[in-house]
């Protein structure tokens, strides 16, 4: 079921689940760097992140700020599981000029990034924040999906997280 786009939280009981639709271009949690720098005679590894998924890191941060500042949330302290629906915007090469979906184009999102890196970016950043869970250990079931999305649509994720399994 895909969320209309000011959509934020949907939950008949929020205290069991939350549903909520962040908008945006999805990106993957890259992986650390690592280079090495000359220090007199010795060399040196220093590391750092990527900033490939800044973008969308601030995203997702900003709508769960928005989520936990307009409903009082308490965090799950037991264990809950998670559906993550990722939604890719289709890029212009799959549309004709009318905006419909050409039929040479692909039909599932079988393309980077991969599933594992979106899940663990949105996982982290949940955690993160504070405010749905203690630690993302919690989650001891987790589904995850990617799809294009419907033509003339934007991407983002569908999540849903609920207590307990």
């Amino acid at each position: 079921m895909r969320l209309n786009l000011a959509f934020t939280v949907h939950s008949p009981d929020p205290s069991t689940e939350l549903r909520f639709w962040i908008p945006g271009d999805p990106k993957g949690q890259p992986r650390p760097r690592a280079f090495a720098r000359r220090m007199g005679a010795k060399f040196v590894a220093r590391m750092y992140d990527s900033d490939a998924a800044d973008v969308w890191k601030a995203a997702v941060d900003a709508q769960l700020v928005e989520i936990a500042r307009t409903h009082s949330l308490q965090p799950f302290s037991s264990a809950c599981s998670v559906v993550l629906q990722f939604y890719f915007q289709r890029p212009k090469s799959h549309l004709r000029t009318n905006g419909m979906v050409k039929e040479s184009a692909p039909g599932p999102h079988t393309s980077k990034p991969d599933l594992d890196n979106l899940a663990k970016l949105v996982l982290d950043r949940i955690t993160r924040n504070g405010r749905f869970w203690g630690d993302d250990a919690q989650v001891d079931m987790l589904a995850i999906g990617k799809e294009w999305a419907k033509a003339g649509e934007g991407g983002g994720v569908l999540v849903t997280i609920r207590r307990g399994t």
